[in-house]
């Protein structure tokens, strides 16, 4: 404040340091590169380390030549989280993520955990070029070669493969039995999730769960299963604690009781399973003594019915888009 208890007028140059990352951190990629336009302080800044821990470049398209670019001036060993989109639905069919770049990211960005990529066509790259260092991979809407998720051959070290804990596949149609496989039977898996990926079956499924003893998450959205694939995760996937099977419309009854050996498991999601009845979604949910949450959702029962079931649960939330009853 100023003398005479007047408030002193808005200055980012009076900010600190510290201050200005914090904002600038939240401000989107181009805004915060246009930064480095304002002063040779904002410039120092958003060369800044710190600054980029986290990149998120989903919003944008981009190109190869401006990766290359972020790669030589922003991107080092600070960077743990990459998001980036690529050109697969646009009239511009361009190549953005080449091994040349992969290998430079891997090289360069020695602590990147978490690659996220979009709308990326991965076909010409092979699963080796991965960072080494990623533990967590996402793709959406991407396309992906047949051979890929393969582990080290006898004459390659596991060193050279990333290690990946947490998968997160989301509408990749290429995306079938032999990829599963390929990438449980490394035995690395924490978490797995598949939505819309309808080239995995039950017979995937039975392939894959013995090599998940240790999976804590699975979410199994809109595949093409069916009751006996629940007979595979009940039997070999103790550690789970979260289960989604939302959107498998196959499921029937005879699908819930493998899941009371669950005894770890305390979320389920049975979103849109709408041939359950509710006397089996509460036989089998007694069975769960951690089960802290259900969700119901668009299974439509009724109020009536879902306040019976949440009786029958009284240490489990119940989420329900229940129907009116007259």
């Amino acid at each position: 404040a100023e003398a005479g208890g007047k408030m002193a007028d808005p200055n980012l140059a009076a900010l600190p340091d510290s201050l200005l990352l914090n904002i600038m951190e939240l401000l989107p990629l181009r805004d915060r590169m246009s930064g480095a336009r304002v002063c040779r302080r904002w410039r120092r800044l958003v060369r800044d380390k710190w600054l980029w821990r986290h990149v998120d470049m989903t919003p944008y398209k981009m190109s190869s030549k401006v990766l290359w670019h972020l790669l030589r001036n922003h991107l080092r060993g600070n960077l743990q989280t990459l998001k980036a989109r690529g050109f697969l639905h646009s009239f511009q069919k361009q190549k953005v993520f080449s091994p040349a770049l992969m290998q430079a990211l891997g090289k360069q960005c020695p602590n990147l955990h978490h690659l996220c990529l979009l709308e990326a066509d991965l076909r010409s790259l092979s699963y080796s070029c991965l960072p080494t260092s990623l533990t967590t991979l996402e793709l959406s809407s991407c396309e992906i070669p047949s051979a890929w998720f393969q582990g080290p051959s006898s004459s390659q070290t596991p060193q050279t493969f990333p290690q990946i804990q947490h998968l997160i596949i989301k509408n990749v149609p290429a995306f079938s039995n032999q990829h599963l496989a390929n990438i449980t039977c490394q035995g690395t898996l924490k978490t797995l999730v598949l939505s819309e990926t309808y080239r995995v079956t039950n017979w995937g499924i039975q392939t894959a769960a013995p090599h998940l003893g240790d999976l804590e998450s699975l979410v199994l959205s809109r595949c093409s299963i069916d009751d006996s694939a629940t007979h595979f995760i009940g039997r070999h996937m103790k550690c789970l604690r979260l289960l989604d099977l939302s959107g498998n419309s196959c499921l029937t009854d005879a699908a819930l009781p493998s899941l009371g050996s669950l005894a770890s498991l305390e979320d389920l999601r049975l979103e849109a399973c709408c041939r359950l009845s509710p006397e089996a979604v509460v036989a089998t949910c007694q069975a769960l003594p951690q089960l802290k949450r259900l969700d119901l959702s668009r299974v439509w029962f009724d109020e009536r019915t879902v306040n019976q079931i949440q009786a029958g649960l009284p240490n489990c939330v119940v989420m329900s888009l229940a129907k009116g009853v007259d």
